[in-house]
């Protein structure tokens, strides 16, 4: 049975061209013109993945992102904007955004980054990132525990110490493989072949916009850093 995408784009040309492009890849689509159709479509019919523009008349994508998480809608959600400032990317994360692609994309980076999420949302996927699974054999298994992290794999909550944060899937996903990981440098190309599916090159920034926002939330006055960056080629979680 095809996955089902739900498209909000007021371009009509990129939307049309895009709807093509997907339903040729073998989704089943349906594509809306603006924010307001796009939850009317969404109530009605939920999807397995939505695809959203951000600038759209009316409501636009990141008002359609914070009502359907405010609903509780847990499916995932592509961002698609023209805005390249981290500052507005970073808004389309705090609205409970999975993942976005910035305009112009290619199309193949798109089928990619929708793969990566719905993969994510798959009744096997828990437990799928990284090799070797760190686990305290007094924690349920569903738990994993690394540096003063501890993960609820099951149902996808996560604590550093007593404090309770608050991550979309890409950022839990991505925090997972890392604390899975603990002390072991990943480097870029590993870290995006598990949690996207795909190499986006050396030109990328999505993994350090994904990283950045991730420290924000981690990071405490007066507490050691856990994510460090390695120069050149990637990321370790570790306490100082």
């Amino acid at each position: 049975m095809s996955q089902t995408v739900l498209l909000a784009e007021d371009d009509r040309a990129i939307r049309h061209a895009l709807e093509r492009a997907l339903t040729l890849e073998g989704y089943e689509v349906t594509a809306v013109a603006d924010g307001v159709e796009a939850l009317a479509q969404a109530h009605k019919t939920p999807p397995d993945v939505l695809v959203l523009d951000v600038m759209m008349p009316g409501i636009d994508g990141l008002q359609v992102c914070r009502v359907l998480r405010a609903e509780g809608d847990r499916t995932p959600i592509l961002m698609l904007t023209a805005l390249v400032e981290t500052a507005d990317r970073i808004a389309g994360l705090d609205a409970g955004a999975d993942d976005y692609v910035v305009k112009p994309f290619d199309v193949e980076e798109v089928f990619a980054r929708l793969r990566a999420l719905l993969r994510r949302t798959s009744p096997d996927a828990a437990g799928s990132s990284g090799d070797a699974p760190a686990r305290d054999p007094q924690l349920p298994e569903r738990q994993i525990e690394a540096a003063g992290i501890r993960m609820d794999l099951q149902a996808r909550r996560v604590w550093r110490g007593p404090r309770e944060l608050e991550l979309t899937r890409t950022e839990f996903e991505l925090l997972e493989l890392l604390v899975r990981n603990s002390g072991i440098v990943l480097d870029h190309s590993t870290i995006y072949d598990r949690i996207w599916g795909y190499d986006f090159g050396p030109g990328s920034k999505n993994l350090a916009v994904y990283v950045g926002y991730l420290r924000r939330k981690l990071d405490e006055p007066d507490a050691p850093q856990l994510i460090h960056t390695v120069r050149g080629v990637g990321y370790v979680l570790r306490e100082d």
